[in-house]
């Protein structure tokens, strides 16, 4: 049955992904309103909503978090429906219960799926019962005095992970039996203090893996369906920073055997609206479920760019009880795209979060460029939320035209004012293994020496004066330095 359609959406989130379904949600007629914590600064999406929610909380995260809070600004501004975004809420079910209470439909999965996909040693059995690969494991609960022993005859080396886990929060790879208890004691605490949840599970880890996720759309009449995969292994910190599809891991009968797995996946588990199922794929070629992700990806945009569909207006159509309308025979694929996060971190420090104003913004444009951004020029940059500024999404008719776009549409940047991973990017993009596609999700580490770099920010003064005279082109690193004296010089004359 269908519902009425959604005429006031409450996006309960901030930053890029705001924007980002804002747009979409405007673009249908949609009145749209967001929540804002008085810690923000500026930003994109305060601009494009039509309502701003104050929201409180002993930090500005915490205001994120507040499950009543948020559900009661829904219903004060009389929200048809609240979308998720990603991180935050998204994945708390809890949220979902509150929203049904009070008459409001949840952009996301019913919250059965949700609490059994989010635990992931429960994911991971209802997988395995189902006949779906996982890796070789041992699971705290089952009997918390022998774990360590179980651990151990999974086979070394092994990957420690909280049971409510994300993000990489917790994780720990083991490679040394004596270092065990310690390393299991150490991720009990971080999952405790991440998620309220010190269960533990490891698993057998695959040396060298790649990352791959499969975007999935169910509606609510049974119909899943998949739109290929997403290569997600440029890892730092277990945290993506580049993101394409296809990935150039697979060949065409390995990629329809892990996405058709996704597919019974998520169709064995009742799965509404859009969210991800990852794998773990090994150099053997063997891949093994890792988790599955019940809500919209950071990197969603690189699957939009090769199908055509835009997946926010998909989950909105699917909230509302509409059925998909398509098969998986309809959902064709074009080209290659790739996407980079731009983050305000040091490198150089250890991708440290970086703090300052954004003094000048220049964005890329031209053809296959696209740009998912959160920020604005003039806008504080500060430490309490996580350091994504912007996504730097390219589309070509190949790998080599996406790459070649990735990094004009990186030289097209400027972002002065905070330190950022611009250059970094750069640098991985031009690093020949990655050129090659031969990368991992150790790629990062193992390369650490030559992706390092030295850069070094100019002074505030000289960014100043560069913003007032290169009309917008870049300038971000020492090496500019001389060409803004230059300028300066013009200036004078």
């Amino acid at each position: 049955m269908r519902a009425a359609p959604i005429r006031r959406l409450l996006v309960a989130n901030r930053g890029e992904i705001a924007a980002r379904i804002l747009r979409t949600a405007k673009a249908q007629g949609i009145e749209c309103a967001i929540v804002r914590h008085a810690a923000e600064d500026g930003g994109l999406a305060p601009q494009l909503a039509d309502a701003v929610i104050p929201i409180e909380g002993a930090t500005p995260v915490a205001a994120y978090l507040d499950v009543a809070q948020i559900a009661e600004a829904a219903r004060r501004w009389g929200a048809d429906a609240v979308h998720p975004g990603y991180g935050f809420l998204s994945e708390n079910p809890a949220l979902a219960r509150a929203l049904d209470a009070a008459g409001i439909r949840f952009v996301g999965p019913p919250p059965e799926v949700t609490e059994l996909m989010g635990d992931k040693i429960s994911a991971r059995r209802f997988v395995a019962e189902r006949g779906f690969p996982v890796a070789p494991s041992a699971i705290e609960a089952d009997d918390p005095g022998s774990f360590a022993q179980r651990a151990l005859a999974v086979g070394l080396p092994i990957l420690i992970k909280p049971a409510a886990g994300g993000g990489g929060k917790g994780m720990r790879i083991v490679r040394s039996g004596q270092v065990l208890e310690a390393e299991l004691a150490a991720a009990r605490r971080e999952g405790e203090r991440y998620f309220g949840d010190g269960r533990l599970f490891v698993e057998r880890y695959v040396e060298r893996p790649r990352h791959i996720e499969v975007q999935v759309l169910g509606d609510r009449h049974g119909s899943v369906v998949h739109f290929g995969e997403r290569e997600c292994s440029v890892q730092r910190r277990f945290q993506k920073i580049i993101e394409e599809t296809p990935s150039p891991a697979l060949d065409a009968g390995t990629r329809a055997q892990i996405c058709e797995v996704a597919a019974g996946i998520a169709r064995a588990a009742g799965y509404v609206g859009a969210g991800t199922v990852e794998v773990i794929f090994g150099a053997d070629g063997k891949f093994y479920f890792l988790e599955m992700n019940t809500r919209l990806q950071v990197e969603h945009p690189v699957t939009e760019c090769v199908t055509g569909f835009d997946l926010v207006a998909e989950q909105l159509r699917v909230a509302t009880g509409e059925p998909l309308g398509y098969g998986q025979a309809d959902i064709g694929f074009q080209g290659h795209a790739i996407e980079l996060r731009l983050c305000a971190e040091d490198p150089a420090q250890g991708f440290m979060p970086a703090t300052g104003s954004l003094l000048v913004l220049r964005e890329p444009a031209g053809p296959g460029v696209r740009v998912d951004s959160g920020v604005v020029e003039g806008q504080r940059v500060g430490s309490d939320f996580d350091s994504l500024l912007a996504k730097l999404i390219v589309h070509g008719r190949s790998r080599g035209e996406a790459l070649a776009r990735a990094r004009r549409a990186l030289a097209d940047t400027a972002c002065l004012g905070v330190a950022t991973n611009l250059d970094y990017l750069d640098r991985i993009l031009a690093h020949p293994r990655f050129a090659a596609g031969d990368y991992s999700t150790a790629f990062l580490d193992e390369q650490a020496a030559e992706l390092a770099g030295t850069d070094e920010a100019p002074p505030t003064a000289l960014l100043l004066v560069a913003a007032a005279l290169s009309d917008g082109r870049m300038i971000r690193a020492a090496a500019d330095v001389p060409r803004i004296y230059a300028l300066m010089g013009a200036w004078r004359n």
